[in-house]
């Protein structure tokens, strides 16, 4: 499919735990990483500067595209994208957490962002098309995650699908692969990959509420720093 020397792989990057995650393994693995990130009206948007930091430690920064697809914070319906709506402190009882959207434990939470990741892999499919990638990575997690539907194994093999469908290379018998190596793991199990990758954990960031000092409180916080403590290890970014 490839007409360079060297395999090519489209990356999701965040400028999270997760999505620099998949850069070293995408690295490790031999492709050439063309990274891609939205800023899509988030209310963490300082995650934007940290994935600049991270493409620039991969020495990607050229290759590196920034989409704006801030019309998601028009739409609003989460609290990440509408600031009426608070960001749950889980150390907090349940009943106290303000989060409407979770008052059941089988119910998607408030910080669900609805179609971002259909969004997102339709871009980077683009991106991987017109760079000849064969790949596309991305952070999904099905164990250690909020709850979030477009994070679960039968949504990307039916993305994957589509894609097959719709790609010029797909119906040529070349299909853009989508690739979740975090799938299965746990997020101890995803730290301890990366700290054997030397990812640069101390780059990146997670909290939900985006400030310089992460709050410790929110999910996606409190799922980090649970990963760190059973990795064994201690987490580089500063926290409130």
């Amino acid at each position: 499919m490839t007409t360079s020397s060297r395999k090519k792989a489209v990356i999701i990057l965040s400028g999270g735990l997760d999505s620099t995650t998949c850069m070293g393994i995408a690295q490790e693995a031999g492709y050439e990483l063309y990274p891609i990130t939205f800023d899509y009206g988030q209310r963490h948007k300082i995650e934007l500067e940290n994935a600049r930091q991270v493409a620039r430690h991969y020495g990607v920064a050229d290759r590196h595209k920034v989409i704006k697809l801030d019309f998601l914070k028009e739409f609003g319906g989460s609290a990440l994208t509408d600031e009426s709506l608070d960001v749950p402190d889980m150390t907090k009882p349940k009943e106290e957490r303000g989060d409407a959207a979770a008052e059941k434990e089988s119910e998607v939470p408030i910080t669900y962002v609805p179609g971002r990741n259909l969004l997102f892999l339709s871009i980077a499919t683009s991106y991987a098309e017109v760079t000849e990638a064969e790949a596309i990575y991305i952070g999904v997690n099905a164990l250690d995650y909020s709850g979030y539907p477009d994070c679960r194994p039968e949504f990307i093999r039916k993305v994957e699908e589509v894609m097959a469908l719709a790609t010029r290379v797909g119906v040529e018998g070349g299909p853009i692969r989508i690739e979740t190596p975090l799938s299965e793991w746990t997020k101890a199990e995803i730290i301890r990959q990366g700290m054997k990758l030397d990812v640069p954990y101390h780059l990146t960031t997670s909290c939900y509420n985006g400030q310089e000092e992460a709050c410790g409180v929110c999910d996606s916080c409190r799922l980090r720093l649970k990963g760190f403590a059973e990795a064994g290890s201690k987490d580089p970014i500063a926290y409130k």
